[in-house]
C-alpha cells in the first residue's frame, strides 16, 4: 500500500512538472505549435494577400467559430495593406463585413474583442517606429542609411512613422501576433523572399518558433500551393543558418 501511494505521488509530481513546463512555455512562445486561432489567422491573411475571396469567406467563418475576435481579424486585415496594398485589404474587409452580416442574420453573436487604446500622439513617430523596429530585429540602428532607405529616404520615414509606429503601436495585437500576420501575408506572395526572410527573423525574435513557421508552411501549401510552401521553408532555413553564424 505504501509503495502504491509513493508511486501515485511520483506520478502526480511528474504531471505537475509537465503542466508547469507547458505553462512556462506558453508564456514565452504561445506554445510551440500553432493553435486554432493562429491557424485560422494564417489562412485568413494568406488568402487575403492573394485575393481569393471565396476561400477567404470560409476561413473567416472558421476563424470566428474558433474564437478569434472581430477586432483581431480587423486589425490583421488593416495591417494587410502595408504589405500588399489597399485593394487587397479593402476587398478582404468588405468580404469580412459580408460574413459578419450573414452570421448576424443567422442569429450568431460573435466576440467583438477589445478596441485599440488611444496612441500617445505627443511622441515623435519616427523615434517610436525606430525603437519598435530595433526591438523586432534585436539590432541597434546606427550609422548612415544604406540601401533603399538611403536611395529613397522617404520610404525610411514612411516605414518608421506609419508601419512601425502607427500600426505596430496599436495594442489589439502584440508584436509577436503582428509579425505572425506579416509572415503569413508574405508567405502567400510571390517574389518577396527578402522581406519574408527579414520578417521570419523578426518573428523568431518575438517568440515565434521554428516549428510554428514549419506548420505555417503546411497551411500555405494547403491554401496557396506547394511552391510557395517551399519558399517559406527555404527562407526559414536561411534565417537559421545566418543565426548559427552570428551565434
Amino acid at each position: 500500500m505504501k509503495e502504491a501511494n509513493n508511486f501515485r505521488k511520483l506520478l502526480l509530481a511528474i504531471l505537475l512538472l509537465n503542466i508547469n513546463m507547458m505553462i512556462a512555455q506558453d508564456k514565452n512562445t504561445g506554445s510551440t505549435h500553432l493553435n486554432a486561432h493562429q491557424q485560422s489567422m494564417a489562412s485568413i491573411c494568406a488568402l487575403s494577400a492573394v485575393g481569393n475571396i471565396q476561400k477567404l469567406k470560409t476561413e473567416l467563418n472558421t476563424g470566428l467559430d474558433s474564437g478569434l475576435s472581430v477586432n483581431e481579424i480587423k486589425e490583421a486585415l488593416v495591417q494587410l495593406y502595408a504589405y500588399c496594398g489597399f485593394p487587397r485589404s479593402l476587398n478582404a474587409i468588405n468580404a469580412f463585413m459580408e460574413v459578419l452580416e450573414n452570421r448576424k442574420a443567422d442569429g450568431i453573436t460573435d466576440l467583438q474583442g477589445k478596441e485599440a487604446s488611444p496612441i500617445n500622439a505627443t511622441n515623435d513617430k519616427y523615434s517610436v517606429g525606430k525603437e519598435t523596429l530595433q526591438k523586432l530585429t534585436g539590432k541597434e540602428e546606427k550609422g548612415p542609411k544604406t540601401g533603399a532607405n538611403a536611395f529613397a529616404p522617404a520610404i525610411d520615414v514612411f516605414l518608421k512613422e506609419h508601419l512601425f509606429a502607427d500600426i505596430f503601436s496599436r495594442d489589439v495585437l502584440n508584436y509577436r501576433q503582428r509579425e505572425f500576420v506579416t509572415i503569413s501575408i508574405l508567405s502567400a506572395m510571390s517574389r518577396v523572399e527578402p522581406q519574408l526572410q527579414a520578417h521570419i527573423s523578426m518573428g523568431l525574435n518575438t517568440g515565434i518558433t521554428e516549428g510554428q513557421i514549419m506548420e505555417l508552411s503546411a497551411i500555405i501549401e494547403k491554401q496557396i500551393g506547394k511552391e510557395q510552401a517551399e519558399i517559406v521553408k527555404n527562407a526559414l532555413e536561411k534565417v537559421i543558418q545566418i543565426n548559427k553564424k552570428i551565434n
